[in-house]
């Protein structure tokens, strides 16, 4: 079994596309597909919307996406064309406490891609790439902690420049293959071409 992690430095920047474009550009993987989401500070891990509870049945909530029409990130995995799709919250700092259910849902899985840059803590994937904009400023604690991880970075247009990210060295990146989205195409068959040879998978016609 092959394990794919795609993160990313912040919000809307690509990492569900490109995890939906790896799923459909790849079929034949037949993926289980996992979205992670870390709540925290009044927001509930069990429906994604802000409450007063920190009872413990809300540390951890898994669902399968059953309806790809949802208009969700896991829906959109659903549509692309994954096996199956899994949805996975939990507070902030919790993690953990989801790994024992991942690993089981793994267990039947022929392959897996996560949406994530905290699973990086629990597993160690055949494959991660992280989806950097040089023109986005934010860039979270939990992207930097591992982009030295990365195998590649996925930019738009392969063109780093100069980020306007703070605190943030681009030696983390040095020496790293840097790949090209082309927004609203996130999967180029640069990345697909890279992905498969990673992945040792027999070269074809992408």
């Amino acid at each position: 079994m092959a394990v794919v992690v795609v993160g990313g430095q912040s919000q809307n920047v690509g990492k569900t596309s490109v995890v939906a474009g790896l799923i459909a550009a790849m079929p034949e993987m037949r993926w289980t597909a996992f979205k992670l989401t870390l709540f925290g500070h009044g927001m509930c891990s069990a429906n994604g919307e802000p409450c007063d509870c920190e009872t413990a049945e809300h540390t951890v909530a898994v669902s399968e996406e059953r309806d790809s029409n949802t208009g969700t990130d896991s829906a959109r995995f659903l549509a692309a064309g994954a096996v199956r799709s899994l949805w996975v919250r939990t507070r902030t700092g919790d993690l953990a406490e989801a790994m024992p259910r991942i690993r089981k849902e793994l267990e039947g899985a022929e392959n897996a891609i996560f949406e994530s840059n905290s699973i990086l803590r629990f597993l160690r994937p055949d494959l991660y790439l992280s989806v950097v904009d040089p023109g986005v400023w934010d860039f979270k604690e939990s992207a930097r902690l591992y982009l030295d991880r990365a195998d590649a970075v996925l930019v738009p247009e392969g063109v780093l420049g100069r980020p306007e990210w703070n605190g943030v060295s681009l030696k983390l990146v040095e020496g790293k293959p840097v790949l090209p989205m082309r927004p609203p195409v996130y999967v180029t068959e640069e990345v697909v071409g890279f992905v498969a040879e990673r992945l040792g998978l027999r070269k074809k016609a992408w």
